[in-house]
């Protein structure tokens, strides 16, 4: 089975690690935010109430934000901790199915950049880019089309033993392949 049925398995999850990595801390300063700022709300709508509690078989009043406030912060500082975890790994994951075909893209566009035109993108089927890497495709393969037609054409100018004497023959080849390019190319 070729690579292209099979589509492009990754192994690595840290592909772009500065950005995986700055995803995942941000994405877990927004729960610690979300956390305190709930713990804050609780404990300031708490305030002007009253609690009793018995302590030692002692009844103890207290006002209600400072009774729950120990137990509200170890119960968000564990639910943080499980929430920070499963968070970690959803970003990682969902980070690595934007990183992944971003950085295949990047790979493949330095190879088209050193000429190579025969390049095609392989990404997994369910792959964010899969679209764009199918468009990315045509596009090269339209321009390896082209790219090979005027090499042919340029091959075909100048037949066999053929040499340019004069200005005005080179100024109608030049004219003739300028042509041809524009035929080609929307320039």
């Amino acid at each position: 089975m070729s690579q292209e049925n099979r589509g492009y398995k990754r192994k690595n999850y840290f592909i772009k690690k500065e950005f995986q990595f700055k995803f995942i801390i941000k994405f877990c300063l927004v729960l610690l935010a979300g956390i305190v700022f709930s713990t804050a709300l609780v404990f300031l709508f708490s305030q002007g109430t009253l609690t009793s509690s018995f302590d030692n078989s002692r009844l103890i009043i207290k006002s209600t934000g400072d009774a729950i406030m120990p137990t509200l912060i170890i119960t968000n500082l564990v639910t943080l901790g499980i929430i920070v975890l499963a968070a970690i790994g959803v970003t990682l994951f969902v980070s690595h199915r934007i990183a992944g075909p971003m950085y295949r893209f990047e790979q493949d566009i330095k190879r088209i950049a050193k000429g190579d035109l025969c390049i095609r993108i392989n990404l997994r089927q369910k792959d964010q880019f899969s679209e764009m890497a199918k468009s990315f495709n045509e596009m090269s393969s339209s321009l390896h089309k082209k790219v090979s037609e005027i090499d042919s054409i340029i091959d075909n100018l100048l037949t066999p033993g053929e040499k340019i004497k004069t200005i005005e023959d080179y100024e109608k080849k030049a004219l003739e392949l300028k042509e041809i390019i524009n035929r080609n190319f929307s320039l």
